[in-house]
Parts: structure tokens; C-alpha cells; sequence
């Protein structure tokens, strides 16, 4: 069992920076592949980006890349999105994700097996 909590979320203005941290509770944190999910209102969720277990590989949506960056800490049981060049179309609900043994390219949402709450991310133009 893995529970994970995101913090670090608010409103930012376009162009700004926000970095999102995840903890997770449990003794076994680098069994599992996370995964960054986001859902907008009326939309659906959508994959963001993942890390492998060890944290060697990364993948990302290309609506992110090159502006977001995932890492992770397993000493530490927490991983972070850190979120750059931050666009309007970037405010949603995000969440990260845990997948036992799996890897950073796992981009469908029910093939994770714990969740965090959600954190509120709000980019004004």
C-alpha cells in the first residue's frame, strides 16, 4: 500500500515557474514507476509525464516537454514536477501516480495502482 500527497500547487502567471512535490508513505517507494497525470475541467485525465523506478528515464506528453521536468528521490520517497514556461492551457488538477514495477513510459492512467488527492495548479494570462 502506497499513499501519495501532492503539495506545492497555486495560481502563477503565464510564463512563470511552479514546482510540484509528491510524498509517498511506505517502505518499498522504489518498487513503483510514477507517473504526473492532469485533469482540466471537462476534459479528461491525461498523462503528463513518468519516471522509471531507479529514476534513470523520464517521458513526458509533447504539450510538456522541454518546459516540465520530473525527478525522484527514493531515500527521500517523494518525487517532483518541476513546471516551467507555464501556459494557461497548463490550469488543471494534477496528480501523481505509482505503478509497482513499472516504467517511466506507463501512460494510461488505470494501469496505476495508487493515487495521490490532487493539487490545484491556476496559470492567469
Amino acid at each position: 500500500q502506497v499513499q501519495l500527497v501532492e503539495t506545492g500547487g497555486g495560481l502563477v502567471q503565464a510564463g512563470g515557474s511552479l514546482t510540484l512535490s509528491c510524498a509517498a508513505s511506505g517502505r518499498t517507494f522504489s518498487s513503483y514507476s510514477m507517473g504526473w497525470f492532469r485533469q482540466a475541467p471537462g476534459k479528461e485525465r491525461e498523462f503528463v509525464g513518468g519516471i522509471s523506478r531507479s529514476g534513470d528515464t523520464t517521458s513526458y506528453a509533447d504539450s510538456v516537454k522541454g518546459r516540465f521536468t520530473i525527478s525522484r528521490d527514493n531515500a527521500k520517497n517523494s518525487v517532483i514536477l518541476q513546471m516551467s514556461s507555464l501556459k494557461a492551457e497548463d490550469t488543471a488538477v494534477y496528480y501523481c501516480a505509482a505503478k509497482l514495477y513499472g516504467s517511466s513510459w506507463v501512460r494510461v492512467a488505470n494501469e496505476y495502482d495508487f493515487w495521490g488527492q490532487g493539487t490545484q495548479v491556476t496559470v492567469s494570462s
